[in-house]
């Protein structure tokens, strides 16, 4: 299968195979968001699971995904099958993930069962298996993009295909739920497992289209195998390298936003903005993903085309900041509320667009340092030991989560909110949001890979590049 290929890799960009490649992204997204939205609110105000358990779950959950994902990107490093290194464990994991996002809303309780033990354990068990399956195909769909895409203009706009298939994902994770789902916090019996079969199909399809038709792994790189370092050299090489680890607090910082607003906003939007209905909730986070997929191709493409990748992350990360602070002042009593709240969350997509586009193009130019440096593309290594330290942007999430809620005396879920409550749920729209922000605004002020560094990177790289061909 890669030798078939090959010829096809050697060709010049094309949007036809941006597109084939793509496609696989709108089914990693629509499971990682659908999953990220939901459950929190599921398990907390439906289950009714208390909030000091829940977030020691999702904090056990994430430390497992860190380890998990370490391992997993190092052994897809050392995988060797005639379909490649990395689609072997795509194919494995693409059904696994559709089936568990069906019996993710489908716990003891939905059959009768109250034990709430029962129902905990289930809870922890379900995340554990899914993230598991989760990053057999994130790793290692995420890990074939520097590799297919290898030049600037390549990686450019094919992240930029890749992006609007994300957004595609984002909105099928976060509109389709109120289209099948009367309430988040007190639904009808059945709309959440029915939901749970609409994002299982909605993941599946794409997934089979990526498969069949994706761009292949570059014949040239197809020995690289041989040459992978054996797990704690993997980490310790990433840990060394001064890129990796200025570019780590920014990712953190961005994933933990990431992390945080989705599953804040069904209880802010029901509570504090008073939307009863969830499709509103839904069109609201759709408008924030319209914005994102225009300003990515009108905004960011060019701008990471003039500026660079760590100039344009830098404004990015800056405009987030201010279209979040409206968050913090909105409220069920204003006038014209619906609109204004429309306009905010439209806006918002200005500055997550820009992180949305400029991570993945960040962390391949990290990449193409290491190779340079080694003669060895370690895609699955570096996105292993990137994810491990992602996860803890979760652990972040819930160590904030959890005591914001017990102070606020919201341990349980109960309907109703205080004075308390309400300023816990709009500090984790935008207070905590914004200190993390300016922690990774800082961290990528240092980011070492720019302008003249940046360019001999690509020009080496290229030159070990045409190497590897020649000795075809």
């Amino acid at each position: 299968m890669v030798n078939e290929n090959s010829k096809l890799e050697l060709k010049k960009f094309s949007y036809k195979r941006a597109a084939a490649y793509g496609i696989g992204q709108l089914s990693d997204i629509a499971s990682y968001q659908s999953f990220i939205f939901l459950t929190f609110t599921f398990y907390f105000a439906v289950v009714r699971i208390e909030i000091f358990w829940i977030s020691f779950g999702f904090i056990i959950w994430s430390i497992w995904n860190s380890f998990n994902d370490t391992f997993i990107g190092h052994f897809s490093d050392r995988t060797h099958t005639k379909y490649g290194r990395r689609f072997p464990w795509i194919m494995v994991s693409l059904f696994p993930i559709a089936l568990i996002l069906f019996l993710l809303f489908t716990p003891p309780a939905s059959w009768g069962f109250t034990d709430i033990i029962v129902n905990y354990i289930y809870f922890l068990v379900i995340i554990i298996v899914f993230e598991l399956f989760f990053t057999m195909y994130d790793i290692n769909y995420t890990a074939l993009y520097p590799e297919i895409f290898i030049t600037e203009e390549e990686r450019t706009k094919g992240n930029n295909v890749r992006q609007l298939f994300a957004i595609f994902g984002l909105i099928a994770a976060f509109i389709m739920p109120g289209l099948f789902i009367s309430s988040y916090t007190s639904p009808q019996p059945g709309e959440y497992p029915l939901y749970g079969i609409i994002v299982a199909i909605v993941v599946i399809i794409p997934g089979l289209l990526f498969i069949k038709f994706s761009p292949k792994e570059r014949v040239e790189f197809r020995e690289d195998y041989k040459k992978a370092p054996n797990f704690f050299n993997t980490l310790k090489i990433c840990v060394k390298s001064k890129s990796f680890m200025r570019y780590i607090p920014a990712e953190i910082a961005n994933w933990f936003v990431y992390g945080m607003l989705p599953v804040i906003v069904p209880l802010y939007g029901e509570f504090i903005l008073g939307f009863e209905n969830p499709l509103m909730i839904s069109l609201l986070l759709g408008a924030t993903f319209l914005s994102a997929a225009l300003f990515m191709t009108l905004l960011w493409k060019p701008l990471v085309q003039r500026l660079g990748p760590r100039k344009s992350w830098l404004i990015s990360m800056s405009v987030w900041i201010i279209s979040l602070a409206p968050l913090f002042f909105l409220n069920s009593t204003m006038p014209f509320l619906e609109v204004i709240a429309f306009i905010v969350f439209f806006l918002i997509g200005i500055g997550l667009s820009g992180s949305l586009y400029i991570i993945d193009i960040i962390i391949a130019d990290i990449i193409d340092e290491d190779e340079v440096k080694t003669g060895v593309r370690r895609e699955g290594g570096y996105y292993g030991v990137n994810i491990f330290f992602q996860r803890f942007a979760t652990v972040f999430v819930f160590l904030i989560i959890g005591p914001v809620f017990l102070i606020a005396d919201y341990q349980y879920f109960t309907g109703s909110i205080t004075p308390e409550i309400e300023f816990g749920l709009l500090s984790l729209m935008f207070i905590y949001p914004a200190i993390a922000l300016v922690i990774a605004i800082i961290a990528i002020y240092f980011y070492p890979l720019d302008g003249e560094r940046l360019k001999q990177v690509k020009a080496q790289r290229e030159k070990i590049h045409q190497e590897k061909k020649s000795k075809m």
